[in-house]
């Protein structure tokens, strides 16, 4: 019987994951937050006694409160994945095209008889797919820790609010993954790359609410009285906070794992009159933040058509 040939793309697929597994920073990445992410799940399970609301209603997704809730010490497992998320993408992908170039290996790699779109497509295959691998061991984990220590196991509809908590967890991952790839092609250096893509994620996580701040106050409507300018202030302040992606991720995963989240924008007092306070079934979760969802795919196809244009435009010489 003839043996199943495989394709050469899958085959560097193979080969960038093993590269990366057998790397100190993957490596160190993947004990910080598995470390943080244990942390965290022992201070929920140390207060999530307190955490339960008197409602009998809200108890049905006490399993979700493993992520989201928190005593003060550490942070929610949500919050961790927001901050430590986009760190490991950066770090598997700011030297992903550069050191190749730089050691004079993708010249070589260039020659054989591949096509060069392979190359730029293999690199990003294959991180994702550690990126998949590690928050959805880390996810059944948590959730695996939880039956145990609360003896409840979790409904349908929680189970798949936390799987799609981990899908949207992988989508923005992959977004910075994208993005460092992106400088890894635009510079030479790979420090440059690097700092490049932290720059970036820093003014997104630091200070970008400090300039979203000084708008709001700057463009704040004269007349504080009417609701009419209020609310549209609200709303223009809203949509500008949507250009950050780590607010998008916030929204979306703080709608998936907080089922009484029933609007994430301003609210008057003729659509509160009368609203039921009962969590949202998965169906309506998902209409909500299906604009954040869409936000961030869009992003990290963009980011990754952007880097493979410029590289399969890019000249190879050989050093």
């Amino acid at each position: 019987m003839k043996a199943k040939l495989i394709s050469p793309f899958w085959v560097m697929v193979r080969k960038e994951m093993a590269d990366h597994m057998r790397s100190w920073r993957y490596n160190l990445m993947l004990l910080l937050i598995g470390l943080t992410c244990l942390g965290s799940l022992y201070t929920a399970m140390m207060s999530i006694r307190e955490a339960v609301p008197k409602d009998q209603t809200l108890n049905a997704f006490l399993f979700l409160k493993l992520f989201t809730v928190s005593d003060g010490t550490l942070p929610p497992f949500i919050t961790f994945i927001g901050f430590l998320g986009p760190l490991l993408g950066i770090s598997l992908g700011f030297d992903a095209v550069n050191s190749e170039r730089n050691k004079g290996t993708l010249s070589r790699v260039m020659a054989q008889p591949i096509h060069r779109d392979f190359l730029i497509g293999a690199k990003f295959v294959g991180a994702l797919i550690l990126i998949s691998m590690m928050f959805l061991s880390l996810g059944f984990l948590v959730m695996g820790l939880g039956l145990l220590a609360i003896g409840i196991p979790p409904s349908a509809e929680e189970f798949l609010r936390m799987l799609l908590f981990l899908l949207l967890s992988i989508i923005y991952v992959g977004f910075w993954l994208s993005l460092a790839i992106l400088f890894s092609i635009k510079f030479r250096q790979s420090a440059t790359s690097a700092l490049s893509s932290l720059s970036i994620w820093l003014f997104f996580s630091v200070f970008f609410t400090m300039l979203i701040q000084l708008i709001a106050n700057a463009t704040a409507p004269v007349n504080a009285t009417n609701p009419n300018d209020i609310l549209q202030h609200q709303q223009f302040i809203q949509v500008i906070m949507s250009l950050s992606p780590s607010q998008l991720f916030s929204e979306a995963t703080t709608t998936l794992l907080t089922p009484t989240v029933r609007s994430l924008g301003p609210l008057t007092l003729e659509q509160v009159y009368g609203a039921i306070p009962s969590p949202l079934p998965l169906g309506q979760s998902m209409l909500l933040i299906w604009p954040q969802v869409t936000g961030m795919i869009a992003a990290t196809l963009v980011c990754f058509g952007i880097s493979y244009a410029y590289f399969m435009r890019q000249e190879i010489r050989s050093r």
